[in-house]
């Protein structure tokens, strides 16, 4: 048999993936041909590239809320949302981007509790390398971090049903809680944080959950002087408040969501958030 990865014509479909494309992907796995290279193949053959990660991992869609985007229920214009075990005030509001900006999402001992559980686990952060699906060291991001499982801590259950509530997005939908430590003149350089479609790597990790599609940075302390989390595209600034935070998601893998943010360099003291990254199906 061939090992050719020349994809089935998107003639019959175009909007979604065929019998025929299944059967195709099927046999080419079957043949040892990787993900990325069907990826790849499917986009450069004129298939959608959401259509062709759906198409190589069929399972996230199932568990994929009705929801298009997590969001927080603003409708009347609320000064807080009823979380449960708290309210979590709204304190400005933006479409586009989509940045939603929260205050006491955390109070300050439970801020310190975190810092505190994460401290004996803290190592150089890496990023995801995307052209193999990997983890790299990238000199753009400075910080300290680890990751908690989801739910292990009680704590930390509590938040993760805390903001699943906040955003209307099931715990099972969201990566591990990532806490990370920046010291004087780390930094974290403008990136987006969807996984880009154009990297051969990935196809493999979309497997897992899908895109993300929204991000949440909590901040747990206040740093003297530096560190804010900056939209360039945007012109905007958000300085750390010890247990506010900030949401922005993006509807699609693209630059148009005009996500791109990054982590200003400390210029004095430290600087500890967590991360929660939201992805479109269920996350194992």
């Amino acid at each position: 048999m061939s090992r050719s990865t020349s994809s089935p014509s998107t003639t019959q479909n175009p909007a979604g993936a065929t019998p025929e494309l299944h059967q195709w992907i099927d046999q080419q796995r079957s043949l040892g041909v990787q993900d990325g290279a069907l990826f790849t193949s499917m986009v450069a053959a004129g298939w959608d590239e959401g259509v062709a990660c759906q198409a190589l991992d069929p399972a996230p869609a199932a568990s994929t809320p009705t929801a298009a985007l997590p969001e927080p229920d603003l409708g009347g214009e609320p000064g807080s949302i009823d979380v449960g075990d708290r309210a979590v005030r709204v304190l400005m509001s933006m479409d586009a981007p989509r940045v939603v900006l929260f205050g006491e999402i955390l109070s300050a001992d439970e801020c310190e509790a975190l810092i505190e559980a994460a401290k004996p686990r803290l190592a150089r952060s890496l990023t995801v390398e995307t052209a193999s699906g990997g983890e790299e060291i990238n000199a753009d991001r400075t910080s300290d971090g680890m990751f908690f499982q989801r739910g292990e801590l009680p704590l930390v259950q509590q938040l993760e049903e805390r903001i699943a509530r906040l955003l209307n997005w099931p715990v099972e939908n969201g990566e591990g809680l990532q806490v990370l430590r920046y010291g004087p003149g780390a930094e974290y350089k403008p990136h987006h944080d969807y996984f880009d479609p154009h990297e051969p790597g990935t196809a493999s990790i979309v497997r897992r959950g899908g895109q993300r599609v929204g991000t949440l940075i909590i901040y747990l302390n206040e740093p003297a002087q530096g560190g804010a989390t900056t939209f360039p595209e945007a012109g905007l600034q958000v300085v750390p408040q010890r247990g506010h935070a900030v949401f922005f998601s993006y509807a699609q893998p693209d630059p148009a969501t005009r996500t791109l943010h990054g982590g200003a360099p400390v210029i004095r003291g430290q600087k500890w958030i967590a991360t929660k990254w939201l992805r479109q199906g269920r996350f194992d």
